[in-house]
C-alpha cells in the first residue's frame, strides 16, 4: 500500500471519463503501445494518450470504449508523440494492462469523486 494521503491530496488528481474516438498502432514506441484520441466532453475536449495496452486490446476494439484518464498531469513526449493524459488501468496477473472504466454509462468529462 502507498503512503497515506489526505482527501485534499486526492482532489488534486483530476480523473475524468472519456470515450476513445481514434486508436492507432504506435510502432515507434519503445514498448508496444497504442495511440489514443479521447473525447473528454465540451469542457476538456479531445486529448491524446499513449497506452501500453496491446496485450488485451487492438486499436479497432478501443474506438467507442469509455476510459478513465488523469487530465491534469503535464504532457509527456513519447518519441514523436505528445501524450496529454494518463489513461488508467490495472495490471493483470501477468503484468499486462486492463483498462479502468465505469460499469454504467457516464457522460464524457465527468470527474471521479
Amino acid at each position: 500500500m502507498a503512503e497515506e494521503i489526505t482527501y485534499a491530496d486526492f482532489e488534486r488528481v483530476d480523473i475524468r471519463v472519456g470515450t476513445v474516438v481514434e486508436a492507432m498502432p504506435f510502432p515507434e514506441a519503445r514498448k508496444p503501445a497504442i495511440k489514443l484520441v479521447i473525447d473528454f466532453g465540451p469542457e476538456i475536449g479531445l486529448k491524446k494518450s499513449s497506452a501500453q495496452i496491446t496485450v488485451h486490446y487492438t486499436p479497432e476494439s478501443l474506438v467507442g470504449r469509455k476510459v478513465l484518464g488523469v487530465v491534469n498531469f503535464p504532457p509527456r513526449q513519447i518519441g514523436p508523440f505528445r501524450s496529454e493524459v494518463l489513461t488508467l488501468g490495472f495490471e493483470d496477473a501477468d503484468g499486462a494492462i486492463v483498462l479502468a472504466r465505469p460499469d454504467q454509462d457516464v457522460p464524457n468529462g465527468r470527474k471521479l469523486i
